[in-house]
């Protein structure tokens, strides 16, 4: 329906459609972009990636799961795109536990830094 799933109240999740002041803010991706390239691209950053599956893909929405080397833990990554204001809205969650040492964090910056926009 266009919105991403809230963190937790842990601190071992990001999402840009927090509030700014919230510790689990995080900037969303800007693209200038058709829609259509901007999301393959992305779609091939994620994909290039150690450990990941990608769940589900529509032509606005993508759903991954990474996994961790060492103990195989498995954190939620979803990407919504809106278009009318070219945003991808980001979220990172662990799905166990209570603190992630900043992987989110670091995963959805690192993506960023991956794409050509």
């Amino acid at each position: 329906d266009g919105k991403l799933l809230a963190c937790p109240i842990t601190p071992n999740c990001v999402s840009s459609p927090a509030e700014s002041s919230d510790l689990h803010y995080i900037a969303p991706y800007k693209y200038t972009k058709d829609l259509v390239l901007a999301f393959s691209e992305l779609k091939s950053v994620i994909e290039k990636q150690e450990r990941v599956k990608i769940i589900s893909s529509t032509d606005t929405y993508l759903n991954a799961e990474f996994t961790s080397k060492l103990m195989g833990y498995v954190d939620d990554v979803e990407f919504y795109f809106e278009d009318s204001t070219k945003t991808v809205h980001v979220r990172s969650a662990s799905r166990l536990g209570k603190s992630d040492m900043n992987v989110n964090r670091k995963r959805i910056e690192m993506i960023r830094e991956q794409l050509n926009w």
